[in-house]
């Protein structure tokens, strides 16, 4: 986080409960030595972990397994200049436990573009941090000026 900015920082349970209220958000990863940021469903875990659920044959299995990722995801109202964004940094990995693949078939994200040979992808959870800005004021008071 960026201290002194005005936001007001959240807490890890205030990020995982903010963050079960939505269902999309981005995986940022790297693709050909830049960042790159593809929004996506997603469903928490009991530990926090981020849920994925893909083709296996996917560009995005193919970029981000086994790597450090970032994952963001946020709730805005521009009109009342207020909201929160939270972001999940980890590993990112195939689920390939079959056991575990079949818990995640019960629980887990449900695909928006269904594919015959899906697979699990879970970023784990070793960052989160978030931040919030509620009716455009500053933790310190000051109405910011858009």
């Amino acid at each position: 986080m960026y201290p002194n900015d005005g936001f007001r920082e959240l807490d890890r349970q205030e990020c995982l409960r903010l963050m079960a209220r939505v269902p999309v958000g981005r995986v940022v990863h790297t693709r050909h030595a830049l960042p790159a940021v593809l929004p996506v469903n997603f469903s928490l875990d009991h530990d926090g972990g981020v849920l994925l659920r893909t083709a296996a044959a996917s560009e995005l299995v193919r970029a981000v397994d086994g790597v450090i990722v970032a994952f963001e995801t946020d709730e805005v109202d521009a009109e009342a200049q207020s909201g929160w964004s939270v972001v999940v940094t980890g590993q990112a990995a195939v689920v390939t436990d079959p056991a575990e693949h079949a818990r995640l078939c019960q629980v887990g994200p449900r695909s928006w573009a269904p594919s015959p040979d899906e697979v699990f992808v879970r970023i784990a959870p070793e960052l989160i941090t978030g931040r919030e800005l509620v009716g455009g004021r500053s933790v310190y008071g000051i109405r910011l000026a858009f």
